[in-house]
């Protein structure tokens, strides 16, 4: 069973409605029972920085997600998800979960008044290495990003796939059981599902 974390900052029926349709079996909790149960996990999120991380202290997850993690349990995040997964943020004050060595920075687009943020719509991403999140894709594959945020790598060997606005970013990092996307696959169709199942099945 895979369970989406709610912390209430998250696309959480779009994410529970994917996961059914790739026949993933999956539940939307913020129970600590339900998530020390859980096979998978994902932290989804759309928001502050700060404010997730506020909210998974609140609601007591914040040790119930490290002992998991720690244990080998393979851990999606998503947008804002996986930034939590990070040291620390220019975006806030609270440190991060520490999953990955990384800083969520603001993006900066070279001075380019075209480009806006956030950086919002579809977007080409490259994967930088093999992983079984991206098994059986197409060589050119799009997601859909909305974010004004993005991670940089303090250890590059953690990137896993990159996309272009204004100059290369890190869409995606993988760290032994951990795996995060800043774009959204509950909203890139067919690229989105292959994700999701491949986490599901593969991951």
């Amino acid at each position: 069973m895979i369970v989406i974390v709610d912390y209430g900052m998250g696309n959480l029926g779009s994410m529970a409605n994917m996961l059914r349709k790739v026949g993933a079996a999956a539940v939307v909790s913020s129970e600590p029972a339900t998530v020390a149960r859980a096979e998978k996990l994902i932290l989804p999120g759309v928001g502050a920085f700060d404010a997730g991380m506020r909210q998974l202290t609140e609601r007591g997850l914040v040790p119930l997600l490290q002992e998991r993690v720690a244990a080998g349990t393979p851990t999606l995040g998503v947008c804002l998800g996986m930034q939590l997964f990070a040291q620390a943020s220019e975006e806030g004050q609270l440190p991060g979960l520490g999953w990955i060595d990384g800083r969520a920075t603001r993006f900066r687009p070279n001075g380019d008044a075209r480009l806006k943020v956030p950086h919002m719509g579809w977007n080409v991403v490259r994967p930088v290495r093999e992983h079984p999140l991206f098994a059986d894709m197409p060589d050119e594959m799009r997601f859909y990003f909305v974010h004004s945020y993005h991670v940089v790598c303090g250890d590059e060997r953690i990137s896993l796939a990159r996309a272009t606005y204004g100059g290369d970013f890190v869409a995606a990092v993988a760290r032994d059981n951990v795996v995060g996307v800043q774009f959204h696959p509950e909203k890139s169709h067919k690229f989105g599902m292959r994700l999701l199942r491949n986490f599901a099945e593969r991951c």
